[in-house]
């Protein structure tokens, strides 16, 4: 594996003749993506037999490619002590249990306060990722959304469990609170995902270029006009559990997109009221560890407002 600030040399085989410089590479270094390796290659850390190439350039074998990796760049983000719980963590991979309100990264105007920042405090060895000093972020939570969240500590993690999610492999457990009575015991939503027509901060099934998102649920308590359900979601689709627990009739309490205009009853009103974000929370998150291959999970308890919520409508509601 070529790591940060050396350099490998390789000879290209004839097994690559006619293939593409950039899909070539990221077969034989099988730490890299095709998109890092691309951007090696047109920043010039990629030579084959001593010059520059681009990433179409097909191989005709028998060439010698040296390539170099770059020390990370350092980003411009200072490490923040959030107290955000730390729930595992070794050389590879950091798990936390990420609380409501905060954001996944920074993005527009948002340079403080988020995962990113917290974890730059919390884990002292990572590694550069994608050429940047930074946590690798593998998968999101919405910033309302709370719970687990697993992230690369370098190059090789990233790459692995980025490949897990892409072929559905991670097991993802959601807890959510629903607004209205949901009478089977379990069920599924098989219907694509995409940017809303009309509503471009919403997702819609309606959208002309939606992609496969499937969910599944079943039912872990009833109570008077809401019901606590159990949540699979077997793609990873914005906003998909959101958006299937809406369009099946049963939205997110509390869920300032796309929950309901009213609710069944005051008291899941109130509910939602104490809330003041969706009712969604990651409970569990399985998947292979990137460098022992062992399935590993991770749970992360129900914050105090959930809590707080079901104990209200639980006890208020007779149930």
């Amino acid at each position: 594996m070529v790591k940060d600030g050396r350099k490998e040399t390789l000879t290209v085989s004839g097994d690559y003749a006619g293939i593409r410089a950039d899909v070539a590479l990221s077969s034989l270094l099988s730490a890299l993506t095709r998109a890092q390796i691309r951007r090696l290659i047109e920043s010039g850390n990629v030579l084959v037999d001593g010059t520059r190439i681009k990433p179409a350039r097909k191989f005709s074998g028998g060439e010698e490619v040296s390539v170099t990796i770059p020390p990370p760049e350092k980003i411009e983000l200072e490490p923040e002590e959030l107290g955000i719980p730390l729930i595992y963590e070794d050389a590879h991979i950091a798990v936390v249990d990420k609380p409501p309100g905060v954001s996944v990264h920074p993005g527009a105007g948002i340079s403080s306060g988020t995962l990113v920042n917290a974890l730059l405090a919390l884990c002292s060895d990572l590694s550069g990722i994608g050429g940047k000093l930074r946590p690798g972020i593998v998968h999101r939570l919405d910033k309302d959304t709370s719970g687990v969240i697993v992230v690369a500590k370098n190059d090789a993690a990233h790459l692995c469990l980025a490949n897990q999610f892409k072929s559905r492999t991670v097991e993802k457990r959601y807890l959510a609170l629903v607004s209205g009575v949901v009478k089977s015991p379990s069920g599924r939503v098989n219907a694509p995902i995409g940017r809303h027509p009309v509503e471009r901060k919403k997702f819609s099934s309606m959208s002309r270029a939606g992609r496969e998102a499937l969910t599944e649920w079943e039912v872990v308590e009833r109570f008077e006009g809401a019901t606590l359900l159990a949540v699979s979601p077997k793609t990873g689709r914005t906003h998909q559990i959101r958006v299937h627990m809406k369009e099946s009739g049963f939205p997110i309490v509390g869920d300032k997109l796309y929950g309901p205009r009213k609710y069944p009853s005051p008291l899941v009103a109130t509910a939602a009221k104490m809330l003041g974000r969706q009712a969604l929370h990651a409970s569990s998150l399985s998947f292979d560890h990137p460098c022992s291959g062992e399935r590993v999970g991770f749970e992360a308890p129900l914050p105090s407002d959930m809590r707080s919520a079901i104990e209200l409508l639980r006890h208020e509601g007779g149930g």
